[in-house]
């Protein structure tokens, strides 16, 4: 009994320097973190089949003699020698569950980080993709400098007594202020046909482009700020799921606390505190109840991980389409040839950015594959080939 709880502390120690020192290293994917997971459970469930290999036979030894032995005093004594065996073969196993349930939560709280690190920079890539202004500059033909000059030019020529002038909201608009300038070059006796030809060809593609394009950039704009309060949503669920995640081990600070001052070491020694005083109530038959309280509060946050990914993937899920439909969107202008000249160069950027978004979302944010082997053993620590 000495020698296993000697063996489980170091496995604990092991598992924690790993923890710290998997956080320290840049880049580190999910994936990584499963496969890693799945090589330590598999190592400890062969070191424990190792270990117990010699009760088990010593196990299988007392049967047969159970069987040939026909005096009282060496029945009760096999009897009892294999209640003792047993006995070790079932504090073995708790303690080999408690240690895979460790190594899953620490895979946990690293898959919480990598997680929060995602949420963050889509919360910064939804900040930078479009702001009102941007759009509104695009889809307003009132900014582009060729229709202020042709609007100028129209109401110096316009007739003083018969014109009219929009008010500052209605010429700040679109459409009145666009059907305004049309009344008012085709209703001016200044200029001549050529004139007013030439005016309008000065600002055909601006007009043509803004009018086409004016709902489904303010669409684009729009989903985005719903999508970035989508993120805002995630972003806090995650920071509540790691106060749930080390509540068990008296870790109090926040996520975002934690993540700023790079406080990971501080929720290592919290964290071996608590695996130190698992171990030490769980080859005591008096506190045999604790032990299993302490080893669910390391199973539960596991499950309330689950529940998150899933919410996670539906929340990339979302954007990916969104932003496949933004694509589409963009992409339907049809006079982006004829026009290339005069339509403004934030309108290709913007088609840049939309086409590196749905990259990202296949790519950096894609969602957490919650299917299959290995999340089963993230999970439940089952590995379905054995």
């Amino acid at each position: 009994m000495i020698h296993l709880a000697k063996f489980t502390i170091s496995i604990l120690l092991v598992f924690a320097s790993d923890y710290c020192y998997a956080n320290s290293k840049p880049n580190k994917t999910i994936d990584t973190i499963v496969t890693e997971l799945i090589t330590e459970i598999n190592a400890i469930t062969e070191v424990y089949t190792i270990k117990n290999k010699d009760t088990y036979n010593a196990l299988s030894t007392i049967s047969k003699n159970l069987k040939l032995e026909n005096t009282t005093d060496a029945l009760v004594s096999l009897l009892i020698k294999k209640e003792q065996l047993k006995e070790k073969l079932r504090l073995s196993a708790l303690s080999e569950a408690t240690d895979i349930s460790k190594i899953r939560y620490l895979k946990g709280l690293q898959i919480i980080k990598i997680l929060y690190e995602k949420t963050l920079s889509l919360d910064h890539h939804f900040s930078s993709v479009a702001t009102f202004n941007e759009i509104n500059n695009l889809s307003n033909p009132n900014h582009y400098p060729e229709f202020a000059k042709m609007k100028d030019v129209i109401n110096s020529k316009q007739d003083k007594k018969a014109g009219f002038s929009l008010s500052s909201i209605l010429g700040d608009n679109i459409y009145t202020s666009v059907l305004h300038s049309f009344v008012s070059l085709f209703n001016t006796t200044s200029s001549s046909k050529a004139e007013k030809e030439a005016s309008l060809k000065d600002v055909e593609c601006i007009l043509d482009f803004t009018l086409r394009m004016h709902n489904d950039l303010n669409t684009i704009y729009f989903e985005t700020a719903f999508l970035q309060k989508s993120n805002d949503n995630i972003i806090k669920e995650l920071e509540q799921l790691f106060l749930d995640f080390t509540k068990p081990i008296k870790y109090k600070t926040p996520l975002k606390e934690c993540r700023n001052s790079d406080d990971w070491d501080l929720v290592r020694e919290n964290l071996n505190g608590y695996l130190e005083e698992l171990n030490k109530v769980i080859n005591d038959d008096s506190q045999r109840y604790k032990a299993h309280k302490m080893q669910i509060n390391l199973e539960f946050p596991i499950d309330r991980l689950l529940q998150f990914i899933t919410q996670y993937n539906s929340h990339i899920d979302q954007g990916a389409k969104f932003y496949e439909k933004f694509g589409i969107m963009l992409n339907s202008y049809e006079n982006e040839q004829q026009c290339a000249t005069k339509i403004p160069s934030e309108y290709k950027t913007l088609k840049e950015n939309i086409k590196t978004s749905i990259d990202k979302f296949n790519t950096a944010y894609k969602p957490v594959e919650i299917n299959g082997s290995k999340m089963k053993q993230v999970l439940y620590g089952i590995n379905e080939y054995e």
